[in-house]
């Protein structure tokens, strides 16, 4: 009987797998194959596999996250997308809501739309705001876009029109007319993307799923079909943006909630590890190859948010991306990875990303063709690793090529050594992610005084410490498996799926029968997606309006009760809500009425709560297993580090910085003033010395 569980994850630089059976787990990193990304999916199943002595038909189940959405909207490589849409709002996607990222830039660049103006088409059909037709869908308008589709090679199509997520009927009959003349392009409908109110964000989500729905389609029916070659009958599940699992098949069809998926792994992994460590406030910092991403975890589940930004043209700045309204986990991502490339700026200044040299060619100490600097060349020239065992030794990293890249881009401009250079660049982008941390802190109306920093990804445990100490945390935690964390976060991920749609109420008028008409959908529509992949599970079900005070602009999310509302509920929501938004702002607005202007439905499979750890053993020094010359980015002075090995660390092992804690996927930095444990779990846990 079938019982392991693989999970993989794509990324830019690399492809995570982590095998869990018969309570052991493997975990194993190779190069991402970007022209075709299931051939690195499929080169470390084989890994994998043949590590853990397990056959394709031994396992279960597959769970699989990746960045190729989030790459295609990023680098403007989707299908050809056309519009379809109401007479008279071709513009919506340029015009969006008329504000601007900086308000004093006159030369301000907006992001372009993904679907140009020539293929933004039109079609006379009005519904008014309660979905009552004003003007019925003609019919022949639609037909005659047939030859234009045609003539553009248009590949995709997304239909978006006025007030649709109330009545979808007029979008539903394009669908179908687009089916029979012209079967073999999909089409993506706004009232099922994002069955919401605001055409801007809802009409952009849509053409975003349009863009990458033929790629991320045809990816996944390959990658299926080649699992299967292999021998592997598993059921495949995608992790979502919002920490849920779905079925290849829903992913499909609403690719654009996979924008998130690999960094949403990330976030389920810290939620885990702080539930198990008892830990209540969190920091999780993922580094992987080409970017960082920063969330906070309060009581054991990370923040979630409505509303995303793709492909940021201004950094840290909102409103200069694409908006997306799907569920997603709330963090903070940025061009700040192992392979993100170092340069000098126009003012002479040490830049580091958002580019990156990804896998192909990869950083120049790769010996692949690069020849550009990067956070990984800059880190093997600081000594920070070991050329010979880098990711397990699968890999021979070439000094002379990192030193050589950092002295011509970086240290002879500047007249500094190749190390000096290496020591600029890797100041810098800890000094990016710190900023983007205090950024996201700041935003979110929290602090980091008494978290904890989890870190992983390939390059999260080497920069934690830094990064730790430029915000002003004093204690992280490396959990084992930290190379490859995303990864064993889809397999601690439950299967689920949330739904959103609008219905406008407001509480001096509320229709209890209407909204319970509305949830119940909603709900049905939610659990027909898990039974598909919860093989019968115990679910939960989790419901939320979003509610603003009548003339106002944005909503907070409120939580209504379990059971079908009745008129005596409305008074505990209304004060569900100004308790809320007194947490928020301070106090109510008395006399006030508010409005409902959506509500979500999420059901998901029920977690595996963490088992207890054992006793802890009686302390002891962990053994040195070498030592090397190392430069510390806070002081710049060199010194000899001693290096130990993760594998022969039991729990109850100490050690004093500074020192390398060295393992296959990742390393981690202890730097002087910083002191750590393996703890009752296999963590290291780092403590920072405060004067």
């Amino acid at each position: 009987m079938a019982t392991a569980r693989l999970a993989v994850d794509i990324g830019g630089t690399f492809t995570d797998l982590a095998l869990e059976h018969d309570g052991q787990r493997r975990t194993v990193k190779v190069l991402t194959t970007p022209a075709a990304p299931e051939q690195g999916v499929l080169n470390g199943v084989t890994a994998i596999l043949a590590e853990a002595g397990q056959a394709a038909a031994d396992v279960a189940i597959v769970i699989h996250g990746t960045t190729l959405a989030t790459n295609a909207l990023i680098e403007r490589k989707g299908a050809r997308t056309a519009l379809i849409t109401t007479e008279g709002f071709r513009d919506v996607l340029a015009l969006g809501n008329e504000s601007r990222y900086d308000q004093y830039d006159l030369n301000i660049v907006l992001p372009e739309p993904l679907v140009p103006r020539a293929w933004r088409l039109t079609v006379p059909e009005r519904l008014d705001n309660e979905g009552h037709v004003l003007l019925p869908l003609d019919e022949a308008s639609v037909r005659a876009l047939v030859p234009v589709l045609r003539r553009e090679a248009i590949e995709s199509v997304a239909v978006g029109f006025l007030h649709a997520f109330v009545n979808p009927a007029h979008e539903r009959r394009v669908r179908d007319i687009l089916a029979a003349e012209l079967p073999e392009i999909g089409v993506s409908l706004s009232s099922e993307v994002s069955p919401e109110m605001r055409e801007w964000e809802r009409f952009s989500t849509t053409a975003a799923n349009a863009y990458v729905q033929p790629l991320m389609a045809s990816y996944l029916t390959r990658l299926q079909s080649e699992l299967r070659a292999m021998g592997m009958a598993a059921p495949v599940f995608m992790m979502l943006s919002g920490g849920g699992l779905t079925t290849i098949e829903t992913a499909c069809r609403f690719p654009i909630r996979l924008v998130e998926s690999g960094p949403a792994g990330g976030a389920i992994f810290s939620a885990h590890v702080a539930r198990e460590c008892g830990l209540s406030r969190v920091l999780s910092f993922d580094m992987g190859g080409t970017t960082a991403k920063i969330c906070l975890i309060d009581d054991g589940a990370p923040q979630m948010s409505r509303s995303f930004e793709v492909a940021r043209i201004g950094r840290f700045r909102k409103g200069s991306g694409l908006p997306l309204r799907i569920p997603v986990i709330e963090m903070v991502e940025i061009g700040a990875g192992g392979g993100s490339l170092a340069h000098l700026d126009a003012l002479g200044r040490i830049a580091v990303g958002p580019e990156s040299a990804g896998a192909d060619p990869g950083p120049a100490c790769y010996g692949r063709g690069g020849t550009r600097p990067t956070v990984t060349d800059a880190n093997l020239g600081l000594g920070r690793y070991d050329p010979a065992h880098f990711a397990g030794g699968s890999m021979v990293l070439h000094p002379a090529e990192a030193a050589g890249a950092l002295l011509v881009h970086i240290g002879a401009p500047l007249g500094l050594p190749a190390e000096m250079a290496a020591l600029g660049v890797v100041e810098m982008v800890d000094e990016n992610m710190a900023n983007a941390a205090r950024v996201h802190a700041i935003e979110s109306g929290k602090t980091y005084e008494g978290r904890t920093l989890i870190a992983f990804g390939g390059g999260g445990p080497v920069h934690a410490c830094r990064v730790a100490e430029k915000i002003g945390i004093a204690r992280v935690l490396v959990p084992s498996g930290a190379g490859v964390g995303s990864a064993i976060g889809f397999l601690r991920a439950p299967v689920g799926y949330e739904v959103v749609r609008s219905l406008y109420q407001r509480f001096a008028r509320f229709d209890v029968a209407a909204v319970n008409a509305l949830l119940d959908d909603m709900a049905h529509e939610a659990d027909s997606v898990v039974a598909q992949g919860s093989f019968g599970a115990p679910t939960r079900r989790a419901r939320i309006a979003f509610m603003r005070y009548v003339g106002q602009g944005h909503e907070i999310a409120v939580t209504l009760p379990e059971h079908r509302l009745a008129p005596g509920d409305v008074a505990a929501i209304r004060a569900a809500y100004d308790a809320e938004y007194t947490r928020f702002y301070d106090r109510p607005v008395p006399g006030s009425d508010v409005e409902i202007m959506s509500y979500a439905v999420t059901v998901t499979t029920l977690r595996d709560e963490a088992a207890p750890a054992p006793a802890m053993p009686v302390s002891h020094q962990g053994a040195i297993a070498a030592s090397r010359l190392v430069r510390d980015t806070a002081s710049g002075e060199e010194a000899a580090w001693n290096v130990y090995d993760r594998a022969a660390l039991l729990p109850g092992a100490r050690f004093i910085g500074p020192a390398i804690v060295a393992e296959d996927e990742t390393s981690t930095l202890i730097p002087p003033g910083w002191s750590g444990e393996i703890d009752r779990r296999g963590y290291i846990a780092l403590q920072r010395e405060v004067a």
